[in-house]
């Protein structure tokens, strides 16, 4: 088993975006069918384009307010879903797809300061994720974000 946890948007934050169709910066939340694979921030699944309906939202994965902050767009299904359940391997679908998830995975101290930030490229994420949390003892958690448009996937804990 690996010594990392994936943690997805909750299904219960996702229900209440769902019911006030409102993000947590009172943006009104926008639905529409897919153009993209997403992901879906709450199952980790990719969007079936032209299919799947889907909410964007803005959303900051921080709890602390500083700098580092970083709200931006996400999707999330607009139906019911499961949450992310495999949460000792990074989700099979978008480790297998390079191409439409291109990976970066920035590290974050106990008082939310960036520690440091990798390119996944070729390499295999649950391996470096591993390798990161083992040679960095000042990362308490990573984010994994899509290298080319910047947004939040998902969060990863160290345990």
């Amino acid at each position: 088993m690996n010594k990392f946890k994936i943690v997805p948007i909750s299904k219960a934050y996702a229900e209440k975006i769902r019911s006030t169709m409102r993000d947590d910066f009172g943006h009104q939340v926008t639905e529409m069918t897919a153009t993209g694979l997403g992901p879906c921030r709450v199952s980790l699944k990719p969007f079936k384009k032209g299919v799947d309906k889907r909410l964007l939202l803005t959303h900051s994965p921080f709890e602390i307010d500083n700098a580092y902050n970083q709200p931006g767009p996400v999707f999330i299904n607009s139906d019911d879903v499961e949450e992310y359940a495999d949460v000792y391997r990074f989700p099979p679908e978008i480790k297998a797809n390079k191409k439409s998830f291109p990976l970066t995975l920035i590290g974050y101290d106990k008082d939310q300061q960036m520690v440091i930030t990798k390119l996944v490229g070729n390499a295999d994420v649950d391996e470096l994720i591993t390798e990161i949390f083992k040679q960095q003892a000042d990362v308490e958690y990573l984010h994994a974000r899509n290298a080319q448009a910047c947004c939040f996937i998902c969060k990863i804990e160290r345990i």
